[in-house]
This record gives structure tokens, C-alpha cells and sequence, in this order.
């Protein structure tokens, strides 16, 4: 009985946790290029995670943000110390699975109200341009921006749309970095077989 209580509670929270038609790292499954296979293992390793740093501090699951794709994760959020930083990489690289970890967390400390909400006219900003250019699948990408830098973490179609994003990203004012972790469709791991 325990067993189906426990199975029939992991797939709720699975079911909850994600909308209808989308996977792993916000890529909407109509142009994302992994199989489903894929998309599962990417979102089976982003729920493990998830779990994991709720466990560990019950703060981490509405304060730190996690990503996957192809195996790659991708932190973000705010921590109030450095060994909190330290510690939810520690446990993403534990991950079943990873292949690579990007953190873009930052220390409560270094941030205000005046930057946040100048991190989200840009994320937005940003956001707005992806969705009426053409050449971009905005629903490909995660954005994120911390202290003026913009985080994109995404698969682009070919190399053009890759250039395109990021020259989008380039015109948007007042960024001081771009941080760009996209992948090209032909690059994702189960590709090359």
C-alpha cells in the first residue's frame, strides 16, 4: 500500500510541476529537437534535483531555479551565503546523469530593488524581441538576468538562429554581459550516435 501511495504522489508532483506539453528545461516539445525520450531523462533529472534541494533547505525551492537540457543544468536564483552557492552545485554535479553545470546563482547581498527590477525590464525586454523575430523560436530559451548580466540557456535550430538571439540580446540597453549557453539542435548528445 505504501508503495501505490508513494508512486501515485511522485506522479502528481510530477504531473503539477510542469504544464501540459512542455519538458526539462521550458523548451516546448512542437520545436524541441531532443525525443522524448530525452525531454523524460531531462525532466526526470531537473524533479531528482529539485527534490533534493527541497530536502536539503526548504528556502531552495522557491529561491534556486533548475534547468535541464541534454544533461546540462543550469542554477539560477538567490542564496543569502557563498557556502549555500557552493552547496546546491555540489548537489546538482551529484545528479545522475549531469554532464555539465552552469550556476548563475548570486548572494542575496549584491542585489537591491532598484537593480531587480531593472534584471527584469531587461529579461523582458529581451523576451519580447525573441517572440516577434522571426528567425527565433522564443519558446526554445530561458532567460534570466542577475545585476545587468542576461543568462540565455537554450537550443537554437542552426547556427543563425543562435547568431540572431544573441544579436537580440546585444541591442537590449543597460546589459553589461551576455551569457549565452545554447546548443544547437545537431550538438545534443543522443544526436551523435
Amino acid at each position: 500500500m505504501k508503495v501505490y501511495l508513494s508512486i501515485i504522489l511522485i506522479a502528481i508532483f510530477l504531473h503539477s510541476c510542469s504544464p501540459v506539453g512542455r519538458f526539462g528545461a521550458g523548451v516546448d516539445i512542437t520545436f524541441d529537437p531532443r525525443t522524448i525520450g530525452m525531454q523524460i531523462d531531462d525532466t526526470i533529472m531537473q524533479k531528482n534535483l529539485v527534490a533534493r534541494l527541497s530536502l536539503s533547505e526548504k528556502k531552495y525551492f522557491l529561491n534556486i531555479q533548475v534547468e535541464v537540457l541534454d544533461g546540462r543544468i543550469f542554477l539560477s536564483g538567490k542564496v543569502d551565503e557563498p557556502e549555500e552557492k557552493i552547496k546546491i552545485t555540489k548537489l546538482a554535479w551529484e545528479t545522475k546523469g549531469v554532464r555539465e553545470v552552469k550556476n548563475a546563482i548570486v548572494i542575496k547581498g549584491n542585489s537591491n530593488f532598484k537593480q531587480t527590477a531593472k534584471d527584469i525590464l531587461i529579461t523582458s525586454q529581451l523576451r519580447t524581441a525573441l517572440i516577434f523575430n522571426k528567425k527565433t523560436k522564443a519558446r526554445n530559451y530561458t532567460l534570466e538576468t542577475i545585476n545587468k548580466k542576461i543568462y540565455i540557456f537554450g537550443i537554437a535550430m542552426d547556427s543563425d538562429e543562435k547568431k540572431e538571439v544573441l544579436l537580440e540580446a546585444e541591442k537590449i540597453y543597460d546589459v553589461e554581459k551576455i551569457i549565452p549557453s545554447i546548443y544547437l539542435a545537431s550538438e545534443l548528445s543522443r544526436n551523435k550516435i
